[in-house]
């Protein structure tokens, strides 16, 4: 009983600070200034997005209303179309080739971007340091070559005439692609672009899933192999549901990255041939700037980025859906 009274007593007495004052009450001003302090720490981030993006996102749609082409900017006339910019590019086939074909020409990437990442991933886990280190600078080297530059080694490498691919293929036996012209079919130059954005990207997704698999506690796979699982069902009943926030978020930016894959495909044969490796960037830019029909390239581009995000919307309805299982 004496111990309850003292508590009472102590839990009623009043709460001192140093010297025996009692501490400062907070008021409603410092409360709200409290609250109010992460909105005013984002004007500066939320200003720079509004200038350096918001207004010529704002711009870009203003002229996908207008007939904008050389006569007007020249003789500064202002056509309104109304929205027979997009009626045109919605009612012709060629929107809906290039549509299809981004769209497949994403998969394709992406898919053999996170496969060969994760391969290369979980390669960096398991080996000695001496031959980690090695490998991760060489993917770091890759990472951090400029993105023209290395389209341009692409080329040289894959050149008709004088490429070193066309010189293996022929010591090996293959005599018929000496001369062999890499971009002058749709499917051949599709492959040398794949298989330069595959390189650039692998990195990224290599050395994020090694630094991934370092969280994961090992007591995790020793429990696993005692069980007698495989590297298989290790991969499936330990790393992947440990690492599923980090496959969705990967997945989700390479989506975004190989979709709007533009100077890659533009250095290595301008879309061509015939336009049959044009994807929707390129569309955009060969209609705008190329053909100077400003305004049905700016309806393009702004489709380009609804179609984009229908396409990144479920995979980034799983992540915040993953981050609200976890909270």
């Amino acid at each position: 009983m004496s111990v309850q009274i003292e508590d009472a007593v102590r839990d009623s007495a009043p709460r001192i600070g140093k010297g025996g004052a009692p501490p400062p009450r907070r008021g409603r001003g410092s409360g709200r200034a409290a609250r109010s302090a992460p909105y005013l720490l984002l004007i500066p981030a939320l200003a720079a997005t509004a200038v350096f993006l918001g207004w010529p996102m704002v711009r870009n749609l203003i002229i996908s209303f207008q007939n904008l082409n050389m006569k007007q900017l020249i003789q500064h006339l202002t056509e309104w179309r109304g929205f027979g910019n997009y009626a045109d590019i919605l009612g012709g086939e060629q929107f809906w080739r290039v549509t299809v074909r981004t769209i497949v020409f994403t998969a394709v990437n992406v898919t053999l971007i996170m496969v060969l990442g994760v391969l290369i991933g979980l390669l960096l886990a398991r080996l000695g340091k001496k031959m980690r280190f090695v490998l991760s600078v060489a993917l770091v080297l890759t990472w951090a070559m400029p993105v023209i530059a290395a389209t341009t080694v692409f080329q040289w490498l894959f050149d008709a005439r004088y490429g070193i691919v066309n010189w293996v293929l022929d010591k090996l036996g293959w005599h018929s692609m000496a001369h062999y012209d890499w971009v002058g079919s749709q499917l051949s130059t599709f492959f040398v672009i794949t298989v330069l954005i595959v390189w650039q990207s692998l990195p990224f997704v290599a050395l994020n899933l090694y630094a991934a698999t370092t969280t994961i506690p090992k007591e995790l796979y020793e429990a696993a192999r005692m069980d007698g699982a495989g590297t298989w069902k290790v991969f499936t009943n330990v790393t992947f549901p440990f690492l599923k926030p980090f496959f969705l978020a990967t997945t989700f930016l390479e989506i975004i990255w190989v979709f709007k894959a533009f100077p890659q495909i533009f250095a290595i044969n301008e879309g061509g041939p015939d336009r049959l490796t044009e994807t929707l960037p390129i569309y955009a830019f060969t209609e705008g700037v190329g053909n100077l029909h400003f305004g049905m390239g700016a309806a393009i581009s702004l489709l380009t980025i609804v179609v984009l995000l229908a396409m990144t919307a479920y995979y980034l309805r799983l992540t915040l859906k993953q981050e609200e299982d976890e909270l």
